[in-house]
């Protein structure tokens, strides 16, 4: 029997890529986002479902529960993924870049841990995309970092709320991966890119990692499936690095 997943921020970058590994691997996956994915490969279509959502409204994710039941009558996985990053220094910080931030990449989480909850049974899982930001602060990153440090307060407490209930949660930490989103943040005025974004990341592989490279989206969206999976039943309150080495732990 194939399962079903939920994915916040599914039509573009790492969003993306977990849409078309979970679809290929069978799994019927409801894609939640501001905007569709207008191409999407006749092979895993049948498989996938696009919604239009705002992670910031809490009804909103109640209608992705909803949706998911309605098409497969369960929810296996939940994974909060949808998120933007900016890198702003303090002084440049303001009650709405807080506010936005906030309420896109913690409440948001919250919020689709809250409506996946109602309808998961023994067996479910939600994962969290999180960041190697969630472990170490940078400069001029505060507001973001704060948020994915949040996600990991949140990944451990419910997993120990909701470990009663056979559902597992965990968060997948992966270092810069190259999408769109980065390159617009990495492109901003108070980046450490220098307004050179692929000079800055291949520097950065080269003088940080321990592969001499950084992960590609596929890579985070294949431990997202195992970690997801049945086969990864004994894991569950965990912070997974992804980062070729960046900061071993």
């Amino acid at each position: 029997m194939s399962r079903t997943v939920i994915i916040t921020g599914g039509s573009k970058g790492i969003g993306w890529g977990l849409v078309y590994t979970f679809a290929s691997n069978g799994y019927k996956v409801i894609s939640g986002s501001r905007t569709f994915r207008s191409e999407v490969p006749k092979e895993i279509a049948a498989n996938i479902k696009q919604i239009k959502v705002d992670v910031k409204k809490k009804e909103d994710h109640i209608n992705l529960v909803k949706t998911a039941l309605e098409w497969t009558g369960k929810l296996d996985c939940y994974i909060n993924n949808a998120g933007f990053s900016e890198w702003r220094d303090l002084n440049s910080i303001d009650e709405q870049f807080l506010t936005d931030i906030f309420q896109t990449n913690l409440f948001g989480y919250f919020w689709g841990a809250q409506a996946a909850m109602t309808a998961m049974k023994v067996g479910g899982s939600i994962l969290n995309i999180s960041s190697l930001a969630a472990k170490r602060g940078t400069s001029n990153n505060s507001a973001y970092s704060a948020t994915k440090f949040g996600v990991t307060g949140l990944t451990q407490s419910l997993c120990k709320e909701l470990g009663s209930k056979g559902i597992r949660v965990n968060s997948v930490c992966p270092v810069l991966v190259e999408t769109p989103g980065l390159i617009t943040a990495l492109d901003s005025d108070n980046s450490p890119a220098g307004l050179d974004s692929t000079k800055f990341l291949n520097n950065f592989a080269k003088s940080q990692s321990a592969l001499g490279r950084l992960p590609t989206i596929n890579e985070v969206a294949e431990l997202c499936l195992f970690v997801s999976s049945e086969k990864a039943s004994g894991i569950t309150g965990q912070s997974i690095n992804i980062d070729c080495g960046v900061l071993p732990n």
